[in-house]
């Protein structure tokens, strides 16, 4: 199933090859190439809006997941009845705010692979409302990017690393 990747945004400039391969390697460490997933990467102004139409936050963030399936326990892979409904969602990538918060020894592009990854791990049920909660995803996270890390050559942290 396909990846859709577009770029909503002129403020940084994005080689969509190179985050391509990188969130389709997720997808596979995942087991959820068989879905579609849309990323979307959107400016300040844009996240901000969103974020304030739908998380009722008037302010700019990194990123914001919308799962096409709901209900779903954390980890669980759905399990479609139609052709129609392999689809994870929808990944919104604040890549002007993700650029502004990089930190100068980080390569972007390894940030941005680490924000979708974060989005993923939403649109497979994990959330980080509670420490429990935030436990189990930031495992998750963790063992992807571990992974990840061994076929890039890598090192990434989770995200969600100072919730809690």
């Amino acid at each position: 199933m396909s990846l859709v990747l577009r770029n909503l945004q002129r403020v940084i400039p994005i080689k969509r090859a190179l985050l391509r391969k990188k969130i389709e390697t997720v997808r596979s460490i995942l087991g959820v190439q068989n879905f579609d997933v849309g990323i979307i990467c959107v400016d300040n102004k844009d996240i901000q809006r969103i974020n304030r139409t739908y998380r009722e936050k008037n302010i700019p963030t990194d990123v914001l997941s919308f799962p096409f399936h709901e209900n779903l326990r954390a980890g669980e892979i759905p399990q479609p009845d139609f052709p129609d409904d392999y689809n994870l969602g929808d990944i919104f990538l604040g890549v002007e705010f993700i650029f502004q918060q990089c930190k100068e020894d980080e390569g972007y592009y390894d940030v941005l692979a680490v924000t979708a990854t974060h989005g993923l791990c939403h649109l497979l049920g994990y959330t980080h409302g509670t420490e429990a909660e935030w436990q189990q995803m930031y495992q998750k996270e963790r063992q992807v990017l571990e992974e990840l890390g061994r076929r890039t050559g890598t090192r990434l942290q989770p995200l969600s690393s100072g919730l809690f």
